[in-house]
């Protein structure tokens, strides 16, 4: 039997994140159970399972080495050896080896494209019902919603690939190297993905700038007609609302600029493939 892959998460409070969060758990769970691998997700902190009680619930299975995987899109700092330092004491005979963090991997970035492209051809009108997705307030939460307006439809139904921008949007950190890998992801998105499009620039949701707006208003001073915000996130929830926040914000100020946000890349198949690859990669360095 296989190592146990144990998911870390860095931890919500968000429902949304949670639920989807313990989907994609589930699915992993379904694709390894073939391979007699077990599966579990915790987080570091702030939402439950929390981390110590996966580790426990695994150990009283009798699994007493695990592959730790941080389910991450960036570097994760040294809260991630520290948790598993605390988890060894606790279980003396535990051992683990760890999996590489997900991006930017090839096929991260060819789901972000498929997120781009979802929204540029809903805006283009290739896809049926052609109607734009315009950022509104929907009761007292920023939305996505469908807006049936031939006004909206004739002011944005002819704007080129290369009149329309793109900002990609990292959560933001304290740490500079995992900020500049953002940076470093939007590089390679438009070199691959995007290069049609008039360019790829970069904003942060938190903590560090240029937060959404800032993005925005580049793209602006650059000529874009319309931009796209990409969302660097792998699930939804507060930190993608906060994003759409942002965006309403500034699209508020700038109604001759047309603003519309792409979805994160969720659970799904294709995320999946990237994980288990990084499980099998830590096993093959197994001794």
């Amino acid at each position: 039997m296989k190592p146990p892959l144990l998911l870390i998460g860095q931890g919500s409070q968000d429902d949304a994140y949670a639920a989807e969060f313990g989907r994609f758990v589930h699915r992993l769970r379904c694709r390894l159970d073939q391979t007699g691998a077990d599966v579990s997700g915790g987080y570091l902190e702030r939402a439950t399972p929390r981390l110590s009680d996966s580790v426990a619930s695994l150990v009283a299975r009798g699994h007493h080495r695990l592959v730790a995987l941080p389910l991450s899109l960036s570097r994760m700092g040294e809260e991630f050896p520290a948790a598993m330092a605390v988890e060894q004491q606790r279980h003396p005979t535990l051992m683990y080896d760890s999996g590489r963090p997900l991006g930017p991997d090839p096929r991260v970035l060819s789901l972000l494209a498929e997120r781009l492209n979802e929204a540029a051809t809903e805006l283009s009108g290739l896809r049926e019902p052609a109607r734009p997705r315009a950022l509104e307030l929907a009761g007292a939460r920023p939305r996505l919603r469908a807006v049936d307006s031939s006004l909206v439809e004739d002011l944005y139904a002819h704007v080129e690939p290369g009149e329309t921008a793109v900002v990609l949007v990292g959560e933001g950190s304290t740490d500079a190297t995992a900020n500049a890998e953002v940076h470093r992801v939007s590089r390679l998105f438009w070199e691959t993905h995007a290069y049609d499009f008039m360019t790829v620039e970069t904003a942060f949701v938190s903590v560090t700038p240029p937060g959404v707006p800032g993005g925005l208003e580049r793209c602006r001073r650059l000529g874009a007609k319309r931009v796209i915000v990409v969302p660097y996130l792998l699930f939804a929830g507060g930190m993608l609302e906060r994003v759409w926040a942002q965006a309403l914000a500034y699209g508020a100020g700038h109604p001759d600029l047309d603003i519309r946000c792409a979805e994160v890349i969720g659970d799904c198949e294709s995320l999946a493939d990237v994980v288990i690859d990084r499980y099998e990669e830590a096993l093959q360095l197994v001794p």
